[in-house]
């Protein structure tokens, strides 16, 4: 006979609306809830045909390409980690999860919208290097989907580091970060800037809730904490690749004489490895702590920003 169902809501415990993951629930409905479609991309139409370089374009055109597929691609893959946190019944995880998905898919359309503003629609993958394929391609994918087989706390875990520690986390950050320091430096492209000032919101709960996830499963199962540290490491070595593997291009442009926007690559380099830093001095400080404490974490102490 199964055991009988315990609806939360209607039983002594209730939602608990002080744990991290609601309090996110809570931001995601107020901050979360832009339109791409409201977006004005008029000026960055004139900005891409009169104001940039072709060797400018290539270099930002890199970008949101990888945004793109990034975004499609997690889009797809995120919806193994709901079930298996609505099979292990943690309500107030789920519905912040809800808005996560949702969100995903409209930064999925908004990079779509951009690249049409701007006429581009055409074939963009060979922006897709090496390591970014095999992160976007098969690691991320894989990672994600053998949750449909395998719950387990380990299993749960790098998923977490893969999707929110080295894609949204590291390479994502480090992405928003290029942009800022070429179009928005050089206030070109106001549309797109509005749109990754939105997404740069949007997904900071969303690495926050991936850092509160691994901060959990370490207290839940403290035995974890040295394998998630060394897959912490061997993703910061990908995410390197990928950054380097940007920068060389940027670098051969620049010394065919090509005219880049203001962009230092030893700079984005630095920018990332501190990203890293920040993401492991945070998961190292669970070590130890009750669940309590992780339910109670504040949302600016993993990095969400309003």
């Amino acid at each position: 006979m199964s055991k009988e169902r315990v609806i939360i809501t209607t039983s002594e415990r209730g939602l608990k609306t002080d744990s991290l993951p609601y309090r996110l629930y809570q931001k995601a409905k107020k901050l979360g809830v832009w339109n791409p479609e409201d977006i004005d991309f008029s000026q960055d139409k004139i900005d891409w045909e009169t104001k940039l370089t072709d060797a400018q374009k290539e270099g930002i055109l890199r970008l949101i390409s990888q945004f793109q597929a990034g975004e499609e691609a997690v889009t797809l893959d995120l919806l193994p980690l709901i079930n298996v946190i609505a099979k292990e019944g943690r309500l107030e995880e789920e519905m912040f999860l809800t808005t996560f998905l949702w969100e995903e898919a409209k930064h999925t359309e908004f990079f779509s919208l951009v690249l049409k503003a701007i006429g581009e629609t055409g074939d963009l993958s060979h922006h897709h290097t090496g390591t970014y394929k095999y992160i976007f391609y098969e690691l991320l994918p894989e990672t994600m989907g053998r949750l449909e087989h395998d719950h387990s706390p380990k299993a749960v875990a790098e998923a977490a580091i893969v999707y929110n520690m080295l894609v949204e986390g590291i390479l994502a950050e480090t992405g928003y970060y290029s942009f800022y320091r070429t179009l928005e430096d050089a206030g070109l492209m106001p549309g797109l800037m509005t749109g990754i000032n939105y997404l740069k919101r949007d997904e900071s709960r969303h690495i926050g809730y991936g850092t509160y996830l691994l901060q959990r499963i370490i207290s839940e199962h403290p035995e974890l904490y040295d394998h998630i540290m060394k897959k912490m490491m061997e993703m910061a070595v990908l995410a390197n690749k990928v950054v380097e593997e940007g920068t060389e291009a940027a670098i051969e442009r620049a010394k065919a004489g090509q005219e880049e926007l203001d962009t230092d690559p030893e700079e984005t380099k630095r920018f990332a490895e501190t990203q890293f830093k920040a993401r492991m001095a945070v998961l190292s400080r669970a070590k130890g702590k009750h669940v309590d404490e992780i339910y109670k974490t504040k949302a600016e102490e993993v990095g969400v920003v309003d």
